[in-house]
């Protein structure tokens, strides 16, 4: 059955009603999951494997019939892992039910359907007795309910319940226990990502809003690579810190908890930010270890394996502190049941032991509810803003009247500091408006630049006092954009405001590009790359359900990625493929491009990445994507504040790099859709 569904269309503004399958949210989870990331993950699979065995044989030891619960089997390779381990019978409990019907299919296809059942149901449902889902309780648990911050995906209300409920009280579990490590750091590039920070404009200095400086922030983790974050990119202020340990094997609870780390500080500096990981002992002597720890933790990084599905976390502190070499120190972590949060003190300032924990930071500013972290990053880029101004500087005269159409953004700020005669701001929300006010406040600027929170089709003459627009300028970034191209929502906007453009207006930027190269992806290929057999296992079926899902819709289209987390090598020459010219009103009919672009590398080609150039003026342009020259080894360095597009390849291409063969591309924008159609295949030459 189909039904019309209404979604916002993020390059044209619009409200789309579209006719969709009930079954195309199932299709998009699929296709999106990371499910192949984990089967790709044979540190994973191998710790897991020999925690199992070792959990199988203390159990048979004591002579008892071994019976396993599997919470949130997924394809069920762990419950196949513990069947040929020896165990008696496996209870394999999933939730989704597409991935239980998976994992149903690959029980049988490996010969286990006797001594493992699938039951599609959340844990906390799962009923013991002769007529329950599980006629005994089990007495190996075996899991994988965790995230990159170890208990985001509910992992302590399940362990509870399955103690209280599900297990025998002498029980062992797979993993046995996991510790979670942390490191106070000053970093001038992660504390970018926090806080706005001063901004010099023509000798002027532009401030933040006090509210926004004594904020605690957004309370959300910041999961990333953080591989791909060089070491000298922040300080150690330090050792790294073992906070908190749980044991998997005993009753766990999911109540508030606080824990506490005393050290002395190796450096004088800023405390500002804290990275965090966490290990898993698959047994209780702590012989089998799976490490979430960074690769520069590693005296040889490129032995650490590649994860996606499990991350590291940079968590931000309340308020930046300054502290010195040799004081000693107290980190405090406290978590409920699904997130953490850090607090640093001065051991001479610690409190009775009654003294009530921090509460879990909240934003009180609105700042961190309006700008992501990569947007603070890029607000708090020099070279970005100087580009900015620079191009400002070279369009505004003494009578300007400027207009902004850009979420949350400082440029109406600037034009006013540069000397426009008369500067507006369009506004998505109340709250990004607030915001910039805030910030106009702070500079006493309050009235200087007028902010209206109104649709760029809506607004009129006596909106602008009847003024005529002279400088239209975006950066452009609208909060809804999610791939490269949705930024074009800033040629929309000029189109409907074309009325209120003088005719000699200047646009800025004046256009946008849209660029390519086909590249061969370090490890990113493994979150699409089919498993066949994992571990001895046939997973077949689910490689099958997630092409079913991808042949839905997702593999004719392109997925956002920061690539600056996910190391790449080109294979060809970036070029422009698109150019998109803002000085003009958008077209009714639709853009196409074409072309051939050669290997100049070898290598296998997982697919291309895509983003977008800014051409602020003739000679100012602001990339989204690649921040340099490819290097001759083909090495790339990508922006931090924007994510790219990545088109993956069914199956990779093994190239040559003798000029022999090409990618073939082919792009259609559709004005009406406000959507790119690409087509992408290797030819020979």
């Amino acid at each position: 059955m189909k039904t019309f569904c209404g979604r916002a269309n993020p390059t044209t503004g619009a409200l789309d009603w579209v006719e969709e399958s009930e079954e195309y949210d199932y299709h998009q989870e699929i296709a999106r999951s990371s499910y192949a990331d984990m089967l790709h993950d044979h540190d994973r699979n191998k710790k897991y494997y020999e925690g199992i065995r070792a959990a199988v044989a203390r159990v048979k030891a004591r002579s008892e019939r071994v019976i396993v619960l599997d919470i949130g089997t997924g394809t069920g390779l762990l419950s196949m892992m513990a069947i040929t381990a020896g165990a008696d019978f496996c209870y394999a409990v999933e939730v989704f039910k597409p991935m239980a019907e998976a994992a149903q299919c690959i029980v049988e296809k490996n010969g286990f359907s006797d001594k493992i059942k699938i039951i599609n149901k959340h844990s906390t449902d799962v009923t013991v007795g002769p007529d329950g889902d599980m006629q005994v309780k089990a007495n190996v648990l075996i899991t994988e309910l965790f995230d990159t911050e170890l208990i985001g995906e509910g992992a302590l209300p399940s362990y509870e319940h399955a103690h209280q409920n599900l297990m025998q009280e002498r029980c062992e579990a797979v993993p046995h226990r996991a510790t979670v490590y942390a490191q106070l750091v000053e970093s001038e590039l992660l504390w970018s990502w926090a806080q706005l920070q001063p901004v010099e404009v023509e000798g002027a200095r532009l401030v933040p809003p006090p509210a926004v400086g004594r904020c605690a922030g957004a309370h959300a983790v910041c999961d990333i690579q953080l591989s791909q974050v060089s070491p000298a990119s922040f300080t150690p202020l330090g050792p790294v810190c073992t906070m908190f340990t749980v044991d998997f094997s005993k009753p766990v609870s999911s109540a508030f908890q606080a824990h506490s780390s005393q050290f002395v500080a190796q450096s004088s500096g800023r405390a500002q930010a804290v990275l965090s990981w966490w290990d898993l002992d698959m047994d209780p002597t702590g012989s089998i270890v799976c490490t979430m720890a960074p690769s520069w933790t590693y005296q040889e990084p490129k032995m650490a394996p590649w994860r996606d599905h499990w991350m590291q976390s940079v968590y931000f502190l309340p308020v930046e502190s300054q502290v010195t070499e040799g004081e000693e120190l107290s980190l405090m972590v406290c978590h409920d049941d699904y997130s953490l949060w850090y607090s640093l003190q001065p051991r001479s300032q610690r409190g009775s032991q009654t003294e009530a924990p921090p509460s879990r930071p909240c934003c009180t500013c609105q700042a961190h509810l309006v700008w992501t972290r990569p947007r603070f990053g890029e607000l708090n880029d020099r070279r970005r803003t100087e580009s900015y101004v620079s191009a400002l500087r070279s369009v505004l005269r003494e009578d300007s009247v400027c207009l902004s159409v850009s979420d949350g953004s400082l440029l109406p700020v600037f034009a006013h500091m540069l000397g426009a005669k008369k500067v507006f701001g369009l506004e998505n929300s109340q709250m990004s408006k607030q915001v910039i006010d805030e910030v106009l406040e702070a500079n006493s600027m309050k009235g200087r630049v007028e902010l209206l929170e109104i649709r760029p089709e809506q607004l009129t003459s006596n909106d602008v006092g009847g003024e005529q627009i002279s400088v239209l300028m975006g950066e452009p970034y609208f909060s809804t954009s999610l791939l490269p191209w949705h930024s074009l929502f800033f040629w929309y906007c000029r189109t409907a405001l074309a009325g209120l453009l003088r005719p000699d207006a200047s646009i800025l930027p004046r256009s946008a590009s849209l660029h390519m190269v086909a590249v061969e992806f370090q490890d990113l290929w493994r979150i699409r790359a089919p498993c066949g057999t994992c571990e001895g296992f046939d997973v077949t079926p689910m490689d099958e359900m997630v092409q079913r899902s991808l042949d839905f819709r997702e593999s004719r289209e392109a997925e956002p990625h920061p690539l600056w987390e996910y190391p790449c090598r080109a294979l060809t020459q970036s070029t422009a493929t698109m150019t998109f010219d803002f000085t003009q009103c958008l077209p009714q009919q639709p853009i196409s491009s074409q072309g051939l672009l050669s290997f100049i590398r070898e290598g296998r080609c997982h697919g291309v990445a895509l983003w977008m150039e800014y051409h602020l003026t003739d000679d100012i342009t602001v990339s989204a994507g690649l921040n340099g020259p490819i290097n001759e080894q083909g090495d790339c360095e990508w922006s931090r504040h924007r994510k790219q597009g990545v088109y993956f390849f069914g199956s990779p291409w093994e190239i040559s790099g003798d000029g022999r063969a090409a990618v073939s591309y082919s792009f259609t924008f559709e004005p009406s859709l406000g959507d790119i159609r690409m087509d992408f295949s290797v030819t020979s030459q």
